[in-house]
């Protein structure tokens, strides 16, 4: 859909197709909707917020800027998901991948603000996948060198939500990361593992 917007001014015989396509995957999905079946283990005080982020590197012929998604479950039950275009040209693929779990990780600071607020414990560290392993280097290490100095600082306070206990960064890979169908075009076969985590069909509940 993202890519539609960008000819609307001058239509392609190769954009109509992929409205087309577009409409059959609405039509063919109209059953599925949010799994909104809570989590919860016996004896459990806190609640768990669980995230997962990922990036589409440069893949933006026109601009050079990455796609940056993720998406964040609250006992098992996707409560905020995103995917966008990033504002500035990432250099590296663990730049972008940085960038995106810096915002989840805002996200994630105000979920629990909220939570807190209605009196809620939340359960840290907070659990967050990434599938990018310097990026995770990044988020816990407060060092900086030529490749990483340049990024802006207003991200750099995910080193403090690591180091204090609050976020947990671990790596994942992409068959197990819930975010990636959200950062990029994925195969038949990717969108089928990660639909289920988060999407049901409605006649379950029927």
């Amino acid at each position: 859909m993202r890519e539609l917007t960008k000819v609307l001014k001058s239509p392609t015989l190769l954009a109509y197709k992929e409205m087309l396509r577009i409409i059959k995957f609405a039509l063919d999905t109209a059953t599925m909707g949010l799994k909104l079946v809570p989590t919860f283990t016996k004896g459990q005080l806190e609640w768990r917020l669980l995230g997962a982020s990922d990036s589409d590197w440069a893949n933006d012929k026109d601009n050079r800027k990455s796609i940056m998604a993720f998406i964040l479950f609250l006992n098992g039950i996707p409560i905020l998901w995103q995917s966008k275009q990033a504002s500035i040209v990432a250099l590296s693929t663990a730049e972008t991948e940085y960038i995106a779990l810096s915002e989840l990780a805002k996200e994630i600071l105000f979920v629990v603000q909220i939570l807190h607020s209605l009196v809620i414990s939340v359960q840290t560290p907070i659990t967050v996948h990434v599938d990018n392993m310097a990026a995770i280097f990044m988020a816990e290490n407060a060092s900086s060198n030529q490749r990483t100095r340049h990024i802006d600082v207003k991200h750099r306070f995910l080193v403090d939500l690591t180091t204090e206990g609050f976020l947990d960064v671990v790596f994942t890979n992409l068959a197990n990361n819930p975010s990636d169908g959200l950062s990029k075009n994925v195969s038949k076969e990717v969108y089928e593992c990660h639909t289920p985590k988060f999407m049901a069909d409605k006649s379950i509940v029927d």
